[in-house]
């Protein structure tokens, strides 16, 4: 009996590896979202334009614990949400923006200009109180090849559809000399997560993903701009844990004496 139970687990580790191998090769097809590229710095090659309308390297930028967004400034879905999250866990920390940390929101659409950009700036700069936001929130552009350049560099992923585009929401932390430390997805910010985020890029500090469970059990959904539940995954992981508790019920249960 044992014996069949011991086949029965080697037959589930298979299927469980197995399973991995998929999740691992669509995880790197992804057409929309985000490929965590913790550890990796950024490029020095990588040329955005400012808000006075100057060409600068991004690289050059990053001083101090960044937070780094992508967005459109035209974006009617999820952007404005990721914005305003963003804005709200600047607001609510007990970390000083422009001296212990800053935030830069990247335009990864071509067309959009450093004008827009401003503009943009100045919108939720009136959102946020007490905060140094003008020097510590940058907005920039950039041409094609350059945003190519660094959404590759930090593995986001995004597809044009018609006028507009697919993405997901995330917030890609780095370390003063620009290495990728973490990142926060979604488009709500818990204070505490946050600052723990930025004191740890300080400290050049890799941090695992936090809600990572929710890029498992929730698939972005391109058409509806959203996160929808994945029931063929999740179902999957319950009937496979479930196995397991099974298997090591029946491997360590005694069997019960025979009365005398």
């Amino acid at each position: 009996m044992k014996k069949k139970l011991i086949v029965c687990f080697l037959l589930i580790l298979n299927t469980t590896f197995l399973f991995g191998q998929d999740a691992k090769d669509l995880y790197y097809d992804l057409e929309v979202g985000v490929i965590e590229h913790l550890d990796d710095t950024i490029p020095q090659n990588i040329q955005l334009t400012n808000e006075a309308g100057e060409l600068v390297f991004l690289k050059d930028q990053i001083d101090k614990p960044t937070a780094i967004v992508f967005v459109y400034f035209r974006c009617p879905g999820i952007c404005s949400p990721l914005m305003d999250g963003l804005a709200d866990v600047i607001q609510k920390s007990d970390l000083e923006i422009g001296k212990d940390y800053q935030v830069i929101t990247i335009s990864f659409d071509p067309s959009e200009t450093y004008d827009l950009a401003v503009k943009k700036k100045n919108n939720y700069k009136s959102l946020i109180k007490g905060k140094n936001t003008q020097e510590g929130w940058k907005f920039f552009t950039g041409d094609s090849l350059n945003i190519a350049l660094a959404t590759k560099a930090m593995g986001f992923r995004y597809k044009r559809v018609g006028n507009e585009f697919t993405h997901a929401a995330t917030v890609i932390v780095t370390s003063p000399e620009a290495k990728i430390t973490r990142y926060l997805n979604g488009t709500y910010f818990l204070p505490f997560e946050f600052k723990l985020a930025i004191m740890e890029a300080s400290k050049g500090q890799t941090g695992p993903t936090i809600n990572k469970i929710l890029q498992y059990c929730y698939s972005y959904d391109p058409v509806g701009q959203a996160y929808v539940l994945n029931v063929t995954k999740v179902t999957g992981t319950i009937i496979l844990v479930m196995g397991l508790i099974v298997f090591l019920l029946l491997i360590f249960k005694k069997p019960r004496k025979k009365p005398q």
